[in-house]
């Protein structure tokens, strides 16, 4: 009957809004019925476990920070037994995609990826040929390798582009047996050592607890092949730069900028560091993150909708550094992984990973209490 009067009494153009109203609400409406997420097995042998470890970036930290203020993480975190750490780093084969197309991704190869060509020349492995014969090398990689092996493999992953991987060989190494050798010559020598102190979550997290739980090395699961080179425009890339700003100008984010700052000035107090990792970790910290960044970018009204590019590159990067870790856990059911990222990636992770069937998420505040 209501279509009927429609059609008798509304004008062409009033029944096309109408029905496209309709067909908008009714798109809002509709939830599929098929949820992955209750569908979980459970598997036969031990389950996949995920902690997902939200972090600031430590090279953002005062430089009052010390590396052995982080040593109550390191302990909770190693009393939970992860068999697997992953990294918020591209993998030396994402790099080497990337460079293969300078005119998009140029300023993300410089920004993110380490330069290989010292490990070419002293290996004379490219990237590809390096993480295959780390790969056949892990697989036959005995229970007690000598100082010699580990410096071979330090090289090899140096020169496949993994250097995190290669810095927990070289924490492995006992300090007398950290020289030259086997395919290390001085320069890689010398970035391993720099990359040892260098303030990072790589270095200082996941390869040092790496190192001490005896793990062979760390996945790198970041992921930038949704990046898009600047607008050559310079107003466009002003108008984009401004509308974001002004989504960003929120009381959301004023209380996120106040609470981030209470917290680092307190990381040299007893507690102090964990209590950063414990507010970074909280239940409603990505519903803090959301609503000061990407909920507010996603509702800005610049005629550009600049706000919804951002937020369209911003969950295509999580569901791809997502898909890099359900690929970890593929490679060896029953792996317990502890994944490193920053903050605002946290909510992300845990929602795309409950996703998953055979995935299992741990609470980050139990393991941190």
């Amino acid at each position: 009957m209501f279509m009927l009067l429609l059609e008798r009494f509304a004008s062409p153009l009033a029944m096309l809004m109408l029905l496209a109203a309709t067909c908008a609400a009714q798109a809002q409406d509709y939830r599929p019925a098929f949820r992955p997420d209750t569908l979980k097995g459970p598997p036969p042998g031990r389950p996949n476990e995920v902690l997902v470890l939200g972090t600031t970036h430590l090279s953002t930290l005062g430089k009052d920070f010390s590396a052995t203020l982080l040593a109550p993480l390191l302990d909770r975190l190693a009393a939970w037994q992860p068999t697997g750490i992953a990294t918020e780093d591209l993998s030396g084969l994402q790099c080497d995609s990337l460079r293969r197309h300078p005119s998009r991704y140029a300023a993300t190869v410089k920004d993110y990826c380490s330069d290989p060509a010292a490990a070419f020349r002293a290996t004379g492995l490219d990237v590809p040929a390096a993480n295959a014969e780390a790969e056949r090398l892990l697989a036959a990689w005995p229970a007690a390798p000598s100082p010699a092996q580990r410096r071979h493999l330090a090289a090899i992953f140096m020169a496949a582009g993994e250097r995190g991987s290669a810095l927990v060989q070289w924490l492995r190494l006992p300090p007398a047996e950290r020289r030259p050798g086997d395919g290390l010559d001085d320069a890689l020598v010398a970035a391993l050592e720099k990359l040892r102190v260098e303030r990072n979550e790589t270095s200082l997290i996941a390869a040092a607890l790496a190192a001490r739980l005896g793990l062979e090395r760390v996945w790198s699961v970041d992921d930038h092949s949704a990046d898009s080179p600047e607008s050559a425009d310079p107003a466009e890339r002003k108008a984009a730069g401004d509308a974001i700003m002004r989504a960003w100008d929120s009381p959301a984010t004023h209380a996120r900028q106040a609470e981030n700052e209470r917290l680092a000035k307190g990381l040299a107090a007893p507690g102090g560091v964990l209590a950063m990792y414990r507010a970074y970790n909280a239940p409603d910290a990505p519903a803090l993150a959301y609503r000061s960044d990407f909920g507010a970018a996603l509702v800005e009204p610049s005629p550009q909708q600049f706000g919804r590019g951002y937020v369209g590159y911003w969950e295509t990067r999580n569901l791809r550094m997502v898909a890099n870790i359900r690929d970890v856990l593929a490679r060896q059911p029953g792996t317990r992984l502890l994944a490193i990222v920053g903050a605002s990636h946290k909510g992300y992770y845990e929602a795309y990973l409950n996703q998953m069937h055979d995935v299992r998420l741990a609470d980050a505040g139990i393991v941190l209490r």
